[in-house]
This record gives C-alpha cells, structure tokens and sequence, in this order.
C-alpha cells in the first residue's frame, strides 16, 4: 500500500530548491527540506519497481570524490546515480594524483575540466565541499568533510524518522555518543529543529563540544534522562579515528554508561532505534538492540539511496518535471 501511495505522488521539479549544493543543512529551511523528502519517497517507490532505474540524468556525469574511507556512503550515492541514468565517475586516494602531491583543488579543476557536471565530496577537513565550489562550477554535494556537516546522512535519518512520525513537531529526539567529532549530529540538529523536534545530546564531558547548548539543544550526560520522554534514540558510532587520545576509560566503561541495551528497550516501550552505521557492537547498541524489531538501522540504509537519488535529481536533473 505505501508503495503505491508514493507512486502516485510526482516529485517535486529540478530546481525547485533555493540552493544550487548542497553544503550542509544550516541554511536549508523546512520547506527544502520538505521537498527532498516528498521527492525521496517518490523515488524509494521507484526502487521497488522490477527494474529499479528512471531516465532524468541521462548524460549527466557525477564525480564521487571520496578522500576518506566509506561503505555505504560511497556505495549508496553510486547506486543513486545508476538509478538516475547517470554516469558516475569513482576517485579514491589510492592510486590517484594526489598521492604523488596534487592539491584538492587542482584535482577537481582536472576533473570538471573532463566535464564532469556534479562533484560529490566526502574529504577529512572541514569546509573541503565549500571550498570546491569557490574553484569550480560544477555542483556541489558534501557526504561529509571532517566534524562539520554530513547532510544526507541527516536527510535519511529525516525520512526514516517522518516514516515513524510523519510530524516531527515538538517529538522528542535524543542524540547519544561521541557529539564532539560527528558531523551526523550537527547535521541532524539542523534538520530535526528546520522540522520543530526538540533535541536532546547525551555524551561523556569529554565528547561534549563547549557551547553546544547555544545550538537550542539539551545537554546530558545521563543516558536514562536522555531516554525519559524519548521518541527515537539516534545511537552514533565512536570515531577513535578522529580522537587524539581516548576520551573515556574503555568500551567496557563507556558501554556500561552510554550503551542502550535490552533493558532500555523493555523500560521504553515506544522508543526507536537508530544508527548512521557502522555499528559497534556491544559498545554504542548491545547487539540484540541492533537486531530489534524497534531499531530502524537497515531502514535507514535503504532511505539512503533515495535520499541521495532526491538531492542529486532536485540540484543537478533537466528543469523538467519528472513523469510519475
């Protein structure tokens, strides 16, 4: 039935959105952010379909840029662009340019230069995707530079949760784990209070960032005052790799703190689970959390591609609305 309901509703036009990139979702109001969501399930109906694929793109060539390592990420917005009939062009560090010395910039002007129309950027410093649109005129996506912003990472985890909750207006979201380094989180925030959710951070002092409260969220380090009057708990993975020094005693510890674990679940009835991935097991999410019938991980995964079909239809598709 909801396959067929979303059928039946056309996307919004390419165009349609005031930005031309996608930075992050600090300026994108509730309106954009509405019409990527209507239009990404437009196209997750579209991915239930035999074969799988709709025409808009063709012969649009999108660069996937990627100086940092991703699964799913990298896979998702490569499947996005088949979808659309584009050609999508993979770069990874090994084995390129940059390696023998050549700057980002120089690597994207040789790149546009081959006429590529779209850059989708995944880089470890933060303000990269913003930066490469001050070098080249191509369209801009970010899948995330260094702690700043991940924002369609934050656009799935909106339409995962509009699927649970089709309004997000006053619910109550909790964000728990390594705050400090998660361009997941800051994204988030973004969005869910573009949709009116109130935003609780739970996380050691340690991965708390300094005036993060000036961002209208709630801060705790108490895991059960971030889960009281909790609708969806949104677990994050914690980025040893972008950590100088241990920020905590050890998984152990921080499990015992700051794990959601079964009992989480049974004193919450109604609380939903969610994770950007990947998962630790037994440290962010006891494993039988992560298999939950209440957890929405691998929804998540799936909202991914459409998603990311969405905002490269809606930035970079023909001024020409797409027949539903």
């Amino acid at each position: 039935m909801q396959a067929r309901e979303e059928a039946s509703q056309a996307p919004a036009a390419p165009g349609s959105l005031k930005h031309r990139h996608l930075l992050g979702l600090s300026t994108y109001d509730e309106e954009e952010i509405g019409c990527i969501l209507h239009t990404a399930r437009y196209f997750r109906s579209v991915l239930r379909r035999a074969i799988p694929r709709v025409p808009p793109m063709r012969g649009v060539t999108v660069a996937n840029l990627f100086f940092e390592p991703s699964t799913r990420t990298r896979i998702s917005f490569e499947l996005a662009e088949k979808r659309l009939s584009a050609d999508p062009v993979n770069f990874s560090v090994s084995g390129s340019s940059v390696s023998k010395g050549e700057t980002l910039k120089d690597t994207a002007l040789n790149i546009e230069a081959m006429k590529v129309n779209v850059v989708v950027i995944r880089h470890k410093s933060p303000g990269a995707a913003i930066f490469l649109t001050r070098c080249i005129d191509s369209v801009v996506i970010n899948a995330g530079d260094g702690a700043h912003e991940h924002p369609t990472q934050a656009l799935l985890d909106l339409l995962t949760l509009t699927d649970i909750h089709p309004s997000l207006e006053g619910r109550n979201i909790s964000i728990i784990g390594d705050i400090a380094h998660s361009r997941v989180a800051r994204s988030n925030i973004y969005g869910l209070q573009a949709l009116g959710a109130q935003v609780t951070l739970c996380a050691p002092g340690t991965m708390t960032p300094v005036g993060v409260e000036d961002m209208g969220v709630r801060v705790t380090n108490r895991l059960d005052e971030a889960l009281e009057g909790c609708d969806v708990a949104m677990a994050l993975r914690v980025q040893l790799e972008r950590q100088g020094a241990l920020l905590f005693p050890g998984v152990r510890e921080y499990h015992a703190r700051y794990g959601i674990t079964l009992k989480h679940m049974e004193r919450h009835p109604d609380l939903r689970i969610m994770h950007p991935g990947p998962v630790n097991r037994g440290v962010e999410l006891a494993s039988e959390v992560v298999d939950h019938e209440r957890a929405v991980i691998l929804d998540q995964v799936t909202n991914g591609v459409a998603a990311r079909m969405a905002v490269l239809y809606l930035l970079a598709g023909p001024k020409e609305e797409l027949a539903s």
